[in-house]
């Protein structure tokens, strides 16, 4: 209860930021459930299967990791009340599941509306909705933009036919300076927080042919251990003279093969760059693995270990070179960063952040992140639910209804997995400082005639949920605060599992450590 007390003020969108000190003094700013969980030295086994679920939720669908513990948390505390109460927990486990199965089959046949339905506007909602509570909400309009466009950028189909949104080939890039009005996307391209080897080399290269290497550019040296033994003067100029030419040569094959852009994993020595500089070719070191592999993906580029061949000799296999429409190098604000644009294999984009300062910054990227993550989940599942506590309400309200169908134990169960739903919509009026009974009491009204009422018009009143600004309830679908209905389904099933999970466990044992034997070996 303790993990979930210090994320409830950080749920909804007026929900408060925590500050997280580590132990170096390094600051953190945010209120994103994952991020403060992962923060926090949790030392309490049970506790510590609440810190997994929150991650699991961030890995699996980005958002909604605060609301997944704090209705995990509130399971466990009203199962142990039924136990205190001679309920076992075996009833308790079989109820939950049964409400668990009924939730999720209630929502997808009553809650839920297909994103094809409805427009474009859809997708900006949605990552609105997600913006709102974060630190970034009062930009959303700019970000909203950015992060639709984004997403659909990367829009892939994989084999067996089924449309995909990778949010991993979205780069997201942070540079201090202006503010976050000015962040901007770099459509079909990707960004490298890094500078050209040498100032002397082009800043523009268009058409771009990039070779991605995974060794150095350097004079050869002779391998470990290797001594040369040499009596004459003039043979020791020699030898010096065959380590340039084999770097040299190195290079000319490379070259040979057309390429004008060379990132390399590795380091670039000023012999190196002499010649890359006198063939007017931008060369680019220390990239990192990650950003090599995903440069190699967005311009059809193989990354090369080396350049032995079978017989022994060194060649440069031009199959390995990726295309690009150009590659700039450009200051934006105090760093230099390496845009590669028009990418011609995949589909790939940039989004660089701007911001006043570090904290600011690292809560943008994470904001940006979840909401990402929030429209490309809308896209592969094509379905919404209504926000702002609309849907627990009405699970709530149908589980109370469900639960007396039952004449056993279970009934208790199904009873309390409803009465936990309701602490969201609680949790979302009591931090922004409204009446948390009144509200509940109102949107309850109107769930429950949607549910019961023949009248037609009050079908509608299913997709009410709270106003937060104005303190009344509201039809959320037309107020545009919707969620992706896979967010919901994942953070019943994840958190009903993980109250299952501790619930099942009836004693806790440590393993003492073995005590050191006397006298050593």
């Amino acid at each position: 209860m303790a993990l979930a007390n210090i994320l409830k003020t950080s749920l909804g969108p007026q929900g408060l930021d925590k500050m997280l000190v580590d132990d170096i003094g390094d600051v953190t700013i945010t209120n994103d459930g994952a991020t403060i969980l992962k923060q926090l030295e949790v030392e309490h086994p049970a506790a510590k299967v609440l810190v997994e679920l929150a991650n699991l939720q961030d890995s699996e669908v980005g958002d909604g990791t605060t609301s997944v513990v704090i209705i995990a948390a509130e399971l466990l505390k009203r199962a142990n009340e039924l136990v205190k109460n001679n309920i076992h927990p075996t009833t308790i486990i079989a109820g939950y599941r049964i409400a668990m199965r009924e939730s999720i089959k209630y929502i997808q046949e009553h809650l839920s509306i297909k994103v094809d339905s409805l427009d474009q506007e859809v997708l900006h909602q949605v990552a609105n909705t997600t913006l709102s509570s974060k630190f970034i909400g009062s930009e959303s309009g700019v970000f909203c933009k950015i992060i639709v466009d984004a997403v659909k950028a990367v829009k892939m189909t994989n084999a067996s036919g089924k449309t995909k949104y990778p949010v991993n080939q979205i780069n997201v890039l942070k540079a201090h300076g202006q503010s976050s009005h000015e962040s901007v996307l770099i459509p079909n391209g990707y960004a490298l927080r890094t500078m050209r080897a040498s100032q002397e080399m082009p800043t523009v290269v268009a058409p771009a042919k990039i070779a991605l290497l995974d060794f150095d550019l350097k004079k050869h040296k002779m391998s470990m251990n290797v001594n040369i033994v040499i009596d004459d003067p003039e043979e020791l100029e020699r030898v010096r003279q065959k380590e340039m030419d084999i770097t040299k040569e190195k290079i000319k094959k490379i070259l040979s093969s057309g390429v004008n852009v060379i990132l390399t994993t590795k380091g670039i020595d000023d012999f190196a760059m002499k010649y890359l500089v006198e063939a007017g070719v931008m060369g680019v070191r220390r990239v990192d693995k990650k950003d090599m592999r995903r440069i190699a993906k967005c311009t059809g580029a193989s990354i090369t270990l080396t350049m032995a061949t079978m017989e022994g000799d060194e060649d440069f296999d031009a199959s390995c070179v990726g295309t690009a429409d150009e590659v700039v190098d450009e200051r934006v604000g105090d760093n230099d960063f390496v845009f590669i644009k028009g990418c011609s294999a995949t589909k790939a984009c940039t989004i660089l952040l701007r911001g006043a300062n570090e904290m600011m910054l690292d809560e943008a990227e994470r904001s940006v992140h979840d909401a990402l993550c929030a429209v490309s989940r809308t896209m592969e599942s094509n379905a919404v639910v209504p926000g702002g506590g609309a849907v627990e309400t009405a699970l709530s309200l149908h589980l109370e209804d469900h639960a007396r169908t039952f004449d056993s134990y279970e009934q208790w169960a199904i009873a309390e997995f409803s009465e936990a739903l309701v602490t969201i919509p609680k949790t979302l009026a009591i931090n922004a400082a409204l009446d948390a009974i009144d509200l509940l009491a109102l949107l309850r009204v109107r769930h429950h005639a949607s549910q019961q009422g023949t009248d037609p018009k009050k079908k509608d009143y299913k997709w009410y949920g709270l106003d937060l600004s104005n303190g009344t309830v509201r039809n959320s679908i037309t107020a545009g605060v919707v969620e992706p209905m896979v967010s919901k389904l994942k953070s019943l099933k994840f958190a009903t599992e993980a109250a299952i999970t501790i619930l099942r466990i009836d004693d806790l044992v440590k393993i003492a450590p073995d005590p050191e034997q006397e006298g050593g070996m």
